[in-house]
């Protein structure tokens, strides 16, 4: 299925981590949860499966009937390992907000962890000249 026609049928919601952006497509289907076209279960490292599952779980506690009803498909590129799980994490939990309509989860995630629906804004500061980093500056030796 091409994605223009999927994005038709579904909602499309973005999620970010600083260089990491992932866009989530969720639709009406039987719970396919697949990142990068893999199921979330072979996510690899386990740190970042864990990371990228916890709206998941989350909304399984207040409607378990929901992840049953959707599919969602993640694409997410850029960054590292870390900021592309917490990019899906975001992705997920806005899409599943925006679907299910409902300001209890919204405000559970919230609670539970804000950056879950709203981005974390810090950058990598930029390298500078004299230096080898963006803050630190060659010693100087006058013997």
């Amino acid at each position: 299925m091409s994605r223009a026609k999927f994005a038709r049928k579904g909602l499309i919601t973005v999620g970010w981590r600083k260089t990491a952006v992932a866009r989530a497509y969720i639709r009406s289907g039987r719970g396919v949860i697949r990142v990068n076209n893999k199921p979330i279960m072979l996510l690899e490292p386990e740190e970042a499966r864990i990371i990228a599952e916890e709206p998941l779980l989350i909304a399984n506690l207040l409607h378990p009937d929901l992840l049953k009803s959707v599919d969602i498909d993640v694409d997410v590129h850029g960054g590292g390992v870390m900021g592309q799980a917490q990019a899906v994490r975001m992705a997920i939990a806005r899409a599943l907000v925006k679907w299910s309509k409902d300001k209890k989860l919204e405000s559970v995630f919230r609670e539970y962890d804000r950056t879950m629906l709203v981005g974390d804004p810090r950058q990598t500061e930029p390298k500078k000249f004299g230096g080898p980093g963006p803050r630190r500056r060659r010693q100087k030796s006058y013997r």
